[in-house]
């Protein structure tokens, strides 16, 4: 592999397909759920449980797919992926029922992991060597703006078209827009492997990074655990942000909340594409934990007064969008970029896992303790989170410190 930035219409035509993925199999179904439910005369909570059980199911099956894109190339898983959105959305569009709704659900979910963020990363990675940070950076400013286009792309589509017809269009995206994409993709990624490497000493450089930032030890399991908390934390908020804020008294203007997070999670990724650099991946992760610690504190102390839930919007949302990013830079600075798909689909597996079981779990705790205290627990969670990371900069310092004592005395 050659050791130079992934080139810039890479970026793009992923960033363009991260868009049409999340948009089409994730920020739609918010949307159009409602209307799947009263066709099927049934809640709308049990289609939102479906959901976090095709969550789970995709969770189970991350590792295994970062394995594959280590071991076929992740441009290549990534072609696949792109049919099987296509057919899971057209088999979606036409369920005549609520159980191969829910079948259907799974099977969009199995095909997300092959076509989302992970995936994406590993190819970048793939692509674009050691200095694949940046360009995964940048990826994340472009897709961050999936929600923002595709939430009223769908609500316009629904007010023509029923959310069938609306789903074989969203199908016909991934094969006609993504496939093609992905397509070369692959053939890049296989072109640039071909190639002989231009700086030997890199893999090296990566894998005595690697051993200096404790590969094979207790810091990965740290790392994995600081992701699922903090991704406790975003779906819980996220999916219950709203009806929140409205019970802590702010009425509709509970909605303000809902115009600023999108831009400030885009903001986040912009000043670190800018300023990120100064810093390394692990402090990032750390204040990306604290923002959302600081958030959650903010509206707790000062609701229901309206500037504080405008601050507590903005810091969730910078926290939100540092972790997106962090998620695929930070394993590949702990231990680089051999294995990277693996380690990925791992970090990918805790976070979904937490996300999935989150929403529930957080609707209960405001239920039977109230809404101040499931803040509580959410700011003693996003707090373990930045002790997490906090530990894992304070290993990998001391690790780093002890291979450079090694090669001293070997010197």
């Amino acid at each position: 592999m050659i050791d130079e930035k992934a080139p810039a219409s890479l970026i793009w035509a992923l960033g363009a397909t991260q868009i049409i993925g999340y948009g089409t199999l994730y920020y739609s179904f918010s949307i159009l759920a409602p209307d799947m439910a009263r066709e099927f005369s049934v809640p709308v909570e049990r289609l939102f449980g479906l959901l976090s059980l095709a969550l789970l199911v995709g969770a189970a099956l991350a590792p295994k797919a970062g394995a594959w894109a280590d071991r076929y190339g992740a441009g290549r898983l990534m072609v696949p992926g792109s049919l099987a959105a296509g057919v899971a959305l057209a088999a979606a569009a036409l369920s005549p029922n609520a159980l191969t709704l829910g079948i259907s659900l799974v099977a969009m979910e199995v095909a997300s992991i092959f076509v989302l963020y992970s995936t994406a990363f590993a190819a970048i990675v793939q692509v674009g060597g050691a200095r694949a940070q940046k360009s995964i950076t940048h990826l994340t400013l472009i897709a961050g703006f999936a929600s923002t286009l595709f939430w009223p792309l769908t609500a316009t589509l629904h007010e023509h078209l029923s959310w069938r017809s609306i789903y074989l269009v969203f199908a016909l995206l991934n094969v006609l827009v993504c496939l093609p994409v992905h397509y070369w993709v692959w053939k890049l990624s296989r072109k640039r492997t071909a190639e002989p490497p231009t700086t030997p000493g890199v893999e090296v450089a990566s894998s005595a990074a690697a051993r200096g930032a404790g590969a094979g030890s207790g810091i990965f399991l740290l790392m994995l655990a600081a992701f699922a908390i903090e991704g406790f934390v975003l779906a819980s908020i996220l999916v219950h942000m709203v009806p929140m804020v409205t019970a802590l008294g702010l009425g509709t203007a509970g909605l303000v909340v809902s115009t600023l997070f999108g831009p400030s999670q885009v903001a986040s990724r912009l000043l670190n594409m800018i300023f990120g650099e100064r810093l390394s991946q692990t402090m990032l992760a750390v204040i990306s934990a604290g923002f959302l610690a600081s958030a959650l504190t903010v509206l707790l102390l000062t609701s229901p007064w309206l500037p504080g839930v405008i601050v507590f919007a903005i810091l969730f949302g910078l926290g939100s969008g540092l972790a997106s990013i962090v998620g695929g830079t930070l394993p590949l600075e702990l231990f680089g970029r051999t294995g990277y798909g693996s380690r990925l689909g791992w970090v990918t597996a805790a976070r979904q896992l937490s996300s999935a079981l989150a929403p529930f779990a957080f609707a209960l705790m405001m239920q039977s303790w109230g809404v101040g205290e499931a803040l509580t627990v959410g700011i003693i969670a996003a707090g373990l989170a930045v002790a997490a990371f906090t530990a894992i900069t304070l290993l990998r310092s001391q690790s780093i410190t002890l291979l450079r004592q090694v090669q001293e005395h070997s010197s």
